[in-house]
């Protein structure tokens, strides 16, 4: 079972195809702010359970639940084809984000949010030593997750591989790459963002076709993973006039 926590994650979740079984709304919480959640609920025929607020600090992963909890099904990861295939269906040339193990939960849920805000048709995570998808997640993610195809990799490096072969040019963020502004993404991309701390491993910079960075002028020379992402994604989108 999967818990989808906040009043915005809840709401995206039961606008999307996204398979719940009960909605818990704490018995304290403002019914009236509510009533969009019990509108959706109802309609969808939805379980609605009223709880004590003890009953969702116990649920919640965040502890920042906004008094009601959503238990869903357990999320479901797409292929990678998925992703190249929703971009085939909006009529649009792909543009998949790749992360190379990102840890920070709260992180990958701001990519997925701004990669879904922005148009990007998907996000690739590894499935070792990388965050995972869960209700902290969600939640940072605005639910985000409910609408933007996310898959799960055993290899990130023989994936971008494959990405090559299927078209896309690989650009990886990196402080020593070319200013982001001066690149022209008219191809099919796939954009790989670092780990907070040591940024792209070595052998996924070299898969790479080209890099590129942020151009800075503060004392502060970098950003963390998920303002970088969200940078270079507005970028690449502005050049394709969204």
């Amino acid at each position: 079972m999967r818990i989808i926590e906040g009043r915005n994650p809840v709401t995206e979740a039961l606008r999307s195809d996204a398979q719940i079984d009960t909605i818990l709304i704490s018995r304290e919480a403002a019914q009236g702010s509510m009533s969009k959640i019990i509108e959706l609920a109802k309609e969808k025929d939805v379980r609605i359970k009223n709880v004590d607020k003890a009953t969702l600090d116990r649920l919640s992963e965040n502890k920042r639940h906004q008094g009601v909890i959503a238990e869903a099904m357990e999320y479901e990861y797409k292929e990678v084809d998925d992703i190249l295939d929703y971009a085939t269906k909006k009529g649009e040339k792909p543009f998949v984000v790749i992360l190379d193990e990102i840890t920070d939960v709260h992180n990958l849920g701001a990519i997925i949010r701004s990669a879904e805000c922005m148009g990007a048709h998907g996000v690739i995570i590894p499935k070792r030593r990388a965050a995972q998808i869960n209700g902290v997640v969600a939640k940072s993610s605005a639910g985000a997750i409910e609408y933007l195809p996310v898959a799960r990799v055993t290899n990130i490096s023989r994936t971008l591989e494959e990405l090559k072969e299927k078209g896309l040019w690989i650009y990886g963020a990196d402080m020593e790459g070319k200013n982001v502004s001066d690149e022209k993404f008219d191809a099919p991309v796939g954009l790989v963002i670092g780990s907070e701390g040591s940024g792209i491993g070595k052998l996924i910079k070299e898969k790479c076709d080209c890099l590129v960075k942020i151009p800075m002028k503060g004392s502060i020379n970098s950003l963390n993973a998920s303002c970088a992402a969200s940078v270079i994604i507005y970028e690449i989108m502005k050049q394709r006039g969204f």
